[in-house]
């Protein structure tokens, strides 16, 4: 049964408004320890208690997955600071600094407004998940 210290196996399909934005059908289960903080807690919260076999719908409001969408999170900086490729509506950015992707969301004269979001945030999330197996978790690494 999934409690807290082992280490989970899923399977999972993560819709956003139906359209299938994350999956790994086909492919290797995911694989976390639960009450890690290596998944949301919401889905993590959702998937104590089940067992080998199990499947499960889960949905998760957007304040419950990544968020809602918040203003402090935009910034424009100097038209000069961003790569000409990716001055365009759209465009995803990577930073060292920042550990998600930063994307273009306006371009003006001088300056370029940039969303920090995650891009999930502000929508609700729908995942499918079965469980493939269940574990007790690895010793840490000395």
């Amino acid at each position: 049964m999934i409690e807290d210290g082992k280490q989970v196996s899923i399977m999972y399909t993560l819709t956003v408004e139906g359209d299938v934005v994350d999956s790994n059908a086909g492919g290797e289960p995911l694989v976390y320890v639960q009450s890690g903080g290596q998944i949301l807690p919401g889905l993590e919260a959702e998937l104590a208690g089940l067992k080998v076999g199990d499947t499960k719908s889960v949905a998760l409001a957007a304040v419950d997955g990544y968020g809602e969408t918040t203003e402090e999170a935009f910034m424009e900086v100097p038209l000069e600071q961003i790569p000409e490729e990716a001055r365009n509506v759209d465009a995803q950015l990577q930073s060292p600094d920042y550990p998600g992707p930063i994307r273009v969301v306006e371009i003006k004269e001088e300056v370029v407004v940039l969303d920090f979001n995650h891009p999930l945030a502000g929508k609700d999330l729908a995942f499918e998940v079965e469980v493939v197996a269940i574990e007790d978790a690895p010793a840490p690494a000395q």
